[in-house]
């Protein structure tokens, strides 16, 4: 097997996966389906390691492989082939997707096990999972285009997958219509690279950049910001971050799937891929490193103000992600993809160890409800502070390292980069807290009544179910969650998931570790970025003075943390009255939403009813429609006329038109 073929077999696993889940619904009965489409991501994961393993045994100046099936256009100039494109980059994104990916599967067997949807559900997850997969091995931008507006299509199924619950299907919508304005931004940033280089695939199009661009030309910055339009709207970033926190009205595995390791991280792949492209315009990288840094700060600022467990958690994934595309947009690759790896890790592990809390609240989320599951749920317990110690960057866990990497790679680069720097430590901060608040809130306490029952052996059931969102009242047929609850301490699926993220949340670490006493991720990763023009020389003291610092972080948070949430009840409040005008800007969003409802929904809306009142009623219905089919009906009724039934009337037309004809000849004659 080459490894071009075990790349296509990574493809082809989950859609053939999506196709039998869904041709074959009727026939599948209990978990089947829930197996059927586990079994398809974990066959695309051992594929990826195949494909893994070819690619380490070959040189290394051939680590690149590629290979078209046919051609799907070759035309004025313009060829695409449906291809694939197989270096160490493509192959660390297909190992974390279809890794993480296959523990959401498994995870959502136990997770979703009373939804009356759940066919439906597991082939929803197979298709996201191939058109994430399309769009990290696409060996073309079109290609590309192509898997991204898949994920785009498959995210707003996902999220709108409890379709009665009218939040659910707006927060579909909102996610699909911002998802698409980045579409366009991509699909325009393309049209401009084309228009210079005349080439879509990866590897001419990289060897192009020098020769068709001088650097930072117009054209070229202006394509690569329309291109960081795409990723941005993806990866959630400033000001197109809006659709994620509501994308948490999709059911827990959706959120644990978009938000780890899948489609939040597009953006900063994209970015990585083009490298060569951004580097050349470093204007537009500099754009991309100051949005990454603006949104990882105003969402660890808005994670310490809302009380909604799963938004928090996606704030943090918003802030994680800020951090990601802060490197890769600052020339830190490495240190962007090991932090984004470890991240697919405990953010899959936190909004699992989520799900299991709220599922034993009998789907509440909101942490003012919540309180004293340590004894009730221990292994829960566990899976959250590991996961939150890793967040946190503590000491020797997974995140402390990648987040090290990351910034230190970035202040390497001395000047305003330092700016950055201390951004990311101001976030890591807010990071620390709003993370260990969450977990302070949830188990520690006097237990609520839900985890009394629990610590008896009862799973407690709202008598009514509702949405959380709102508090409606739902029931429990398809379109709505499921008549019961399931969690970890109940479910060995759910458990073995975790257990497994919870592992690599402690050890992920040693791909990178500093001062290169190991750099596994950064060798691997050479080939791809060996063509940077970007300079990173060692410094070893200030990576010293990074762990110190992330070290002291993170552990005077928790600290921090613990007094007021736990040692001195009523810190919190205290806090919250003195700095009020500060905490209504955090829980409020920074009015984002309502900045764009003012700025781009109102005046959209209103030029749509204008547009159907005046030029649609009046020009369209009035002049075009209705002026054409009034000629026509005066037309049809002088038609109508004439037919009389009179022979003679006939015959005196007859005659008439044939008067007409030879008098045109003899005109012409003369």
């Amino acid at each position: 097997m080459s490894i071009t073929t075990s790349a296509w077999l990574v493809l082809a696993m989950p859609l053939a996966g999506m196709l039998v889940i869904s041709l074959g619904a009727p026939l599948w009965r209990g978990k089947l389906a829930g197996w059927l489409g586990t079994l398809a991501i974990t066959a695309a994961f051992a594929f990826a390691l195949i494909t893994f393993f070819k690619l380490q045994s070959r040189p290394e100046d051939a680590k690149v492989a590629t290979s078209s099936l046919w051609d799907l256009a070759n035309v004025a100039g313009v060829h695409i082939r449906l291809g694939i494109y197989v270096d160490p980059l493509s192959v660390l994104m297909i190992l974390v997707v279809s890794g993480v990916s296959a523990l959401i599967h498994l995870y959502s067997v136990g997770y979703m096990a009373s939804d009356r949807g759940y066919t439906r559900f597991f082939a929803y997850l197979n298709f996201f999972v191939f058109s994430m997969l399309l769009l990290v091995l696409a060996g073309n931008l079109v290609l590309l285009i192509v898997g991204w507006a898949f994920v785009g299509a498959a995210s707003y199924m996902l999220i709108s997958y409890w379709y009665r619950r009218t939040t659910a299907t707006k927060a579909g919508i909102k996610a699909f219509v911002i998802n698409v304005v980045g579409d366009v931004g991509l699909v325009l940033g393309t049209f401009f690279l084309f228009k210079h280089t005349h080439v879509l695939d990866y590897g001419p199009l990289f060897k192009s950049v020098h020769v068709a661009f001088s650097k930072n030309e117009s054209d070229l910055v202006i394509g690569m910001l329309l291109i960081l339009v795409g990723a941005f709207a993806k990866s959630a970033q400033i000001p197109f971050h809006t659709w994620l926190p509501d994308a948490m009205e999709g059911p827990t595995p959706v959120s644990s799937l978009i938000h780890a390791a899948t489609m939040v991280t597009a953006g900063v792949y994209l970015i990585g891929r083009l490298h060569p492209f951004f580097e050349w315009a470093p204007t537009a990288g500099d754009v991309g490193a100051i949005v990454g840094a603006l949104t990882l700060l105003v969402a660890g600022t808005i994670g310490l103000a809302v009380t909604d467990l799963k938004r928090v958690i996606a704030y943090s994934t918003m802030s994680q992600i800020g951090y990601m595309i802060m490197a890769v947009s600052s020339a830190a690759y490495v240190g962007a993809f090991f932090h984004l790896t470890t991240h697919a890790f405990f953010k899959a592990l936190l909004f699992m160890a989520a799900g299991s809390i709220i599922a034993a609240m009998g789907n509440e989320q909101s942490l003012d409800k919540m309180r004293g599951f340590r004894r009730a749920m221990p292994f829960t317990f566990w899976c959250f502070i590991i996961g939150g110690l890793a967040l946190s960057a503590f000491p020797l866990m997974s995140g402390f390292f990648s987040k090290d990497d990351l910034l230190y790679l970035i202040a390497d680069r001395g000047g305003w980069y330092w700016v950055l720097y201390v951004a990311g430590y101001v976030g890591s901060l807010f990071t620390v807290i709003y993370t260990w608040r969450l977990i302070f809130r949830a188990f520690w306490g006097e237990p609520v009544e839900q985890a009394v029952e629990l610590e008896h052996g009862h799973l407690w059931h709202a008598p009514h179910p509702f949405n959380p969102a709102n508090g409606e009242l739902e029931d429990t047929e398809v379109g709505f969650p499921g008549p019961d609850h399931h969690i970890a301490e109940q479910s060995w699926q759910m458990k073995a998931a975790m257990g497994v993220l919870a592992f690599l949340s402690i050890i992920a670490g040693v791909l990178e570790l500093p001062f290169n006493i190991t750099d596994a991720l950064g060798k691997f990763l050479e080939p791809t970025f060996a063509d940077s023009i970007v300079a990173h020389p060692e410094n070893n003291s200030l990576e010293a003075v990074g762990l110190v610092l992330s070290s002291v972080i993170a552990i005077g948070g928790i600290w921090a943390a613990y007094v007021i949430w736990v040692q001195r009840p009523g810190t919190s409040a205290r806090i919250l009255e003195r700095t009020r005008p500060l905490y209504e800007l955090f829980v409020n969003k920074w009015y984002f939403d309502e900045l764009i409802e003012l700025v781009v929904v109102r005046p959209f809306a209103w030029f749509g009813r204008w547009s159907r009142d005046t030029f649609e009623r009046i020009f369209v219905d009035g002049a075009l429609v209705g002026g054409t089919s009034g000629i026509v009906r005066a037309g049809s009724a002088a038609v109508r006329a004439l037919q009389t039934g009179l022979l003679r009337s006939y015959a005196g037309l007859l005659v008439a038109g044939l008067a007409a004809v030879v008098l045109y000849f003899l005109i012409r004659a003369a």
